[in-house]
């Protein structure tokens, strides 16, 4: 476990990064050693779009990244039950802009931004990757509104990707639980509506397999092959988009044998030294 960094002075608690919501808040860790600029990390917690915090114990094993060099933002998000879709895209593309706007003042590097979250937090990862250039999912009101929401990498573990094919997936599979098309759903409560009867215009816009294109940066996907939460073909249909409309080599496809939504399989050594050289070498 890496040395917590809160005891070297370089930890920035709660700074907000926007005004409309108290929750709307990050914490900024910087590597003990250098003055930078470091290339940064923003990390979005899990917790099905109803519950989480940029301080739960997920986040530790992510702190690893300051030792390669990474600064790094635990990032706070409108929860469902506070402001339903798109809200928590919108403030993870402000958080996304206030740190860029901010980076001199912490000695960040403007233009090597990754994203990176798990379940809830990785579909987060992966709509910042795929929708920079949708004015949709962007509130300017929010601040810097001159400044980019693009990022140069992503890593997504385990994030829903297309709301509305989880409980087919799920069936078909045979272990994940088909249990996400009902009004009380976390992905019915992030839509406002029950997935199945939503609007196809706010079903293809919170999806980032619908917002694949030329712009979206190196991506690394990881899924657990037996999630019993999120089908792994969630994953896999985002994998598929990006090799058919980009080819070969913009994405990395990493199925965890054996693996449930997360635990000890994401955390060993060897899959986190996977993550910090994808970003590494993509930063």
């Amino acid at each position: 476990m890496p040395r917590d960094p809160r005891a070297s002075g370089r930890f920035f608690p709660g700074l907000p990064y926007a005004r409309l919501s108290t929750t709307q808040k990050l914490d900024l860790y910087l590597p003990e050693a250098g003055d930078g600029p470091f290339p940064t990390v923003l990390y979005f917690h899990g917790g099905g779009f109803v519950r989480g915090s940029r301080r739960d114990a997920n986040m530790a094993p992510i702190l690893g990244c300051l030792e390669r060099g990474f600064a790094l933002a635990s990032v706070d998000y409108r929860l469902s039950g506070e402001a339903l879709f798109p809200a928590a895209v919108q403030d993870a593309k402000a958080a996304v802009r206030c740190l860029r706007a901010n980076a001199g003042r912490y000695g960040l590097d403007p233009d090597r931004i990754a994203v990176f979250g798990r379940s809830a937090g990785g579909y987060l990862a992966a709509m910042l990757a795929a929708t920079a250039g949708v004015s949709a999912l962007s509130d300017l009101a929010l601040g810097h509104p001159d400044v980019s929401c693009a990022v140069q990498a992503a890593v997504d573990w385990f994030g829903p990707t297309d709301f509305k094919a989880m409980d087919d997936q799920a069936r078909a599979n045979g272990f994940s639980l088909a249990n996400h098309d009902p009004a009380d759903s976390p992905e019915s409560l992030f839509l406002g509506t029950p997935v199945q009867q939503a609007d196809s215009a706010v079903l293809r816009l919170s999806n980032p397999v619908a917002h694949v294109g030329p712009d979206l940066p190196p991506i690394l996907i990881e899924h657990g092959s037996r999630d019993r939460l999120v089908p792994p073909a969630q994953s896999r249909i985002l994998h598929e988009a990006i090799v058919a409309r980009l080819g070969a080599g913009r994405d990395e496809f990493v199925v965890l044998e054996g693996a449930d939504h997360g635990g000890p399989s994401f955390e060993t050594d060897e899959n986190l030294d996977r993550v910090w050289s994808f970003l590494d070498r993509n930063l």
